[in-house]
């Protein structure tokens, strides 16, 4: 934009862009290649049930988790009652459970051996399962539940600050022409608020599609449980690349269908003096009500499995509490914070240059390298295996070639290729914290600096990072988190031997010993709350 970049900064950007996007060429190819007929049974035989699955698990989770994120929302934004103030950072707090452990859970509560069952048997005098019915919590319905309690959050979020960001002037305007709360609800906020609910179920829909250990523990058959039993259980790596291509084409289809949906609408009273908006002042039935629901949500989604889960770890601390126990927790805490400032690292390099040049095609490489996110799990960990391998042997090949020994799997035997995957999968999330807090840096403090004599190094070093000091901390804290929490990659891609708290989690949870994870599960949540807490008072302060 400022400054005449030599061509080797763009070429870099590119390359380095174009090894992030790897893992999409690496899929289709793969899934172009010969699959010994795995493919062609599975179209015959189960992978309809598959992608009916897939379909009806989104929109179930994608309906649920609007239903109960919207109301919440609108009541924080909007209204007065009791605990307002906790509930409206409080009902964050699922984002920091995992799904899979909620499913746990709340299985081990209301199986037929379960305390609730249980106790409807000792009340009303029921033997057998004949005698009653109870819903079947390891389905797709309940699969569809656990994800939306977990999930709803994302609407919530969104939700819940375009509700406070509109027009005063607007909602004065309906209080003067009679307009009830509810109706102004129905006829203002909620058509305001769908640009913004859109993205969220979006996001949901999407996290909905990569879920691969709910759906798993549950023996719901998805796309995603289709890629690891293709790969592992037909040993067809093809195969399960030609699945990974149907999820791919899902999740762009949602991508595509929420900015479809939205490409018309413009907002034109955002900075219209929100602030000055008085809330709606909730009183006696409404006001109870109000609370008993925000209460029950948060009860639901957060402080019930997470007391059930504090209390496995209490009754079986001893049992946890193992040098095993530590091993994977420091292996979890350094592979997150590794990746967590190679994606920073990343994200930085990319945005820098495409900032200072004044070529607008250099703004490329950032938008390719965000593309990551979008790769389930299970899908990256295929896309990512298939050119590692290449390079593996690529490398073997060539000691081979000086009759030397060569060093064996270095990149699909060790830690880099989990590494490079969450690299790929992550560095979405760096860019785009990076990428807001660059915007609020001026244009005019670069070309200030530029005409005082600096390089591009020096505007880097002496402008720049002193004013993305909080974009920067809050993007590293957001990628740890998701590191931390990353499952399927890890289960595909981690070295013979390796565990870290996810994997060790899931695999109690997969032999329905939880109790003996319980302390790791602990950990997970506990380390999820922090980006959390530090994203509410973000928004606390801008409000």
């Amino acid at each position: 934009m400022i400054l005449g970049l030599p061509k080797r900064w763009s070429v870099s950007a590119f390359t380095l862009a174009g090894l992030l996007f790897t893992p999409f060429i690496a899929l289709v190819i793969q899934a172009l290649m010969p699959d010994q007929a795995v493919f062609g049974h599975l179209m015959e035989t189960v992978l309809p049930t598959y992608i009916q699955n897939s379909l009806l698990l989104i929109l179930l989770v994608s309906i649920g988790a609007l239903l109960l994120a919207t109301p919440a929302a609108w009541l924080v934004a909007r209204c007065d009652f009791p605990g307002r103030s906790v509930f409206q950072w409080a009902l964050l707090l699922p984002l920091a459970m995992p799904a899979y452990i909620v499913a746990y859970v709340y299985t081990d509560m209301l199986d037929y051996a379960g305390p609730v069952q249980k106790a409807l048997r000792e009340l009303f005098g029921w033997q057998s399962p004949a005698d009653y019915w109870f819903p079947e919590v390891r389905s797709l319905g309940g699969a569809a539940v656990m994800l939306a309690l977990v999930l709803f959050p994302y609407i919530y979020l969104l939700a819940r600050t375009a509700f406070m960001e509109q027009s005063a002037s607007l909602i004065h305007a309906a209080r003067v022409m009679g307009c009830s709360p509810w109706r102004s609800f129905w006829r203002l906020n909620l058509p305001m608020a769908r640009p913004a609910l859109a993205v969220g179920v979006a996001l949901v829909a999407m996290e909905t599609a990569a879920d691969f250990a709910t759906v798993s523990y549950f023996a719901v058959p998805t796309l995603t449980t289709a890629v690891y039993d293709t790969w592992l259980g037909h040993g067809s790596l093809s195969a399960a690349a030609k699945l990974s291509v149907i999820i791919l084409l899902v999740v762009f289809a949602l991508i595509g269908m929420e900015r479809f949906s939205r490409r018309k609408q413009q907002l034109y009273q955002k900075n219209s003096f929100h602030s000055g908006l008085e809330r709606y002042a909730l009183a006696g039935v409404k006001s109870l009500a109000a609370s008993g629901y925000c209460a029950l949500l948060l009860l639901l989604a957060f402080l019930l499995p997470f007391g059930i889960l504090l209390d496995y770890a209490l009754d079986y601390f001893e049992y946890s509490w193992t040098p095993e126990f530590f091993e994977y927790s420091a292996n979890s805490l350094l592979l997150s914070a590794l990746v967590s400032v190679l994606c920073m690292a990343i994200a930085l390099i990319l945005l820098f240059i495409q900032r200072i040049s004044p070529d607008d095609r250099d703004a490329l490489p950032a938008r390719l390298a965000s593309f990551g996110y979008a790769l389930p799990g299970t899908v990256l960990a295929i896309g990512v295996l298939a050119p590692l391998t290449l390079a593996d042997f690529g490398v073997n090949d060539l000691y081979a070639l000086f009759d030397q020994r060569g060093p064996g799997l270095i990149f699909t035997g060790t830690l880099f290729a989990l590494v490079f995957a969450f690299c790929i999968r992550f560095s979405a999330i760096a860019i785009g914290s990076l990428e807001s807090s660059y915007k609020r840096i001026s244009p005019s403090m670069d070309m200030a600096a530029v005409t005082m004599g600096e390089k591009p190094l020096g505007l880097l070093s002496r402008v720049h990072l002193p004013l993305l000091k909080k974009g920067l901390f809050a993007g590293m804290l957001l990628v740890f988190i998701e590191a931390m929490k990353e499952l399927p990659a890890a289960l595909l891609l981690r070295p013979v031997g390796y565990e870290n708290l996810a994997t060790y989690v899931f695999q109690y949870v997969s032999d329905e010993q939880l109790e003996y994870g319980a302390l790791a599960a602990i950990v997970i949540v506990l380390v999820g709350l922090v980006p959390l807490i530090y994203l509410n008072r973000s928004l606390e302060q801008e409000n």
